[in-house]
């Protein structure tokens, strides 16, 4: 067993709640284990300068970790006056994820924009502000298309991401901070409602690992991110005018 007592191939607790903030088009607070993350969705009826005139809208993402996060304050990066390598990554990695399952076409001239929060942190906040966001993306689009704004769902498919690892102990998923620090391997894999990967990030953290070791992730990623999409798909249930090609 584990530090927290799942099994290897066992997600943590995973509970999400839907317009959790009143303001924003979409929201949720995604609770994954000990780690909360804020995702909110806002609409801006203007795209950046290469999209004028195409029709196309566009999706980008910000990430943030609140000070109190983390065990040790974490900074913010407004009081750096930068914003650091690791958050620019995240907030690139949420972005690409949410646009690939995306009709850019279909959501017209308007920019969507994903903010994520970690309120609490003890591994996996980005794959949960993937899935978090996924989500308040698609309570943003039901909203805008019952304005009359939009004609139908941009949306294509469902959208998940999950972490897996090696440890001394095995291969592991859903990795809490301390499994994370002390892992051998570390990946993160985001994967589509058909088995599709947008984007594996795997690191050798003190070894490197073989094709056959990667395959076994790759595996455990797909058993994890399957779980979580059946998850989206019941708590979605009531957005009916929203039906995604699968």
């Amino acid at each position: 067993m584990r530090i927290d007592n799942r099994r290897f191939d066992q997600l943590r607790d995973i509970k999400i709640s839907r317009n959790y903030i009143i303001h924003p088009y979409g929201s949720v607070l995604i609770e994954s284990g000990n780690t909360k993350v804020i995702c909110t969705a806002n609409f801006e009826e203007r795209v950046p300068y290469f999209l004028k005139g195409t029709g196309s809208g566009w999706i980008t993402a910000e990430y943030s970790m609140l000070p109190g996060s983390t065990i040790k304050r974490k900074t913010r990066n407004s009081s750096r006056g930068k914003i650091d390598g690791r958050t620019q990554e995240i907030q690139r990695l949420i972005g690409r994820s949410l646009r690939s399952v995306v009709d850019m076409k279909a959501m017209g001239e308007r920019a969507l924009w994903i903010d994520c929060d970690v309120v609490q942190a003890d591994g996996g906040t980005r794959t949960a502000a993937i899935t978090g966001s996924f989500i308040a993306m698609v309570d943003a689009f039901y909203k805008l298309k019952a304005e009359g704004k939009i004609k139908k769902s941009p949306i294509k498919n469902y959208l998940s991401a999950i972490s897996v690892g090696v440890t001394k102990e095995g291969n592991i998923l859903d990795l809490c901070y301390k499994e994370d620090h002390n892992a051998i391997v570390d990946m993160n894999i985001v994967m589509t409602c058909d088995g599709k990967f947008i984007e594996i990030q795997g690191t050798g953290e003190t070894d490197s690992f073989s094709r056959d070791e990667l395959n076994k992730l790759l595996d455990l990623g797909e058993k994890g991110n399957k779980e979580i999409i059946e998850m989206e798909k019941e708590i979605l249930e009531d957005v009916g005018g929203f039906q995604f090609e699968e």
